[in-house]
């Protein structure tokens, strides 16, 4: 009774250790996307369509690794996404404005994803 008491003790720890290093992990990932996704609101803001662009792809990479991971607690991340592809579409056309309000709706999705 002991044996199988303390096996299950055990097992349950390793099991938590185990998720919440999932957790962390894409919480990280949000976390990348949400500062990169600001950098390149910034640089919208200040017309800056080439950095908008570096940022945002960084940021899409990060949104689209976060979703992967947790895709049933990430349909704002998946909105998220859209908007990122779309900033990118317009800051390489050069519209930095019309990117930065695509980089504005992918972090308020961002901050609603819950990570």
């Amino acid at each position: 009774m002991m044996k199988t008491l303390t096996s299950l003790v055990a097992a349950s720890a390793l099991a938590l250790c185990m998720s919440a290093q999932v957790y962390a992990k894409d919480a990280g990932h949000t976390s990348e996307a949400m500062e990169h996704a600001g950098k390149a609101h910034a640089h919208g803001e200040d017309g800056h369509a080439k950095e908008l662009l570096k940022h945002a792809k960084k940021s899409l990479d990060h949104a689209k690794h976060a979703s992967k991971e947790h895709a049933e607690a990430h349909q704002h991340m998946d909105e998220a996404i859209k908007h990122l592809e779309e900033a990118i579409k317009h800051a390489e056309m050069g519209h930095a404005d019309v990117a930065t309000g695509h980089m504005d709706e992918a972090i308020k999705h961002m901050q609603k994803s819950g990570h």
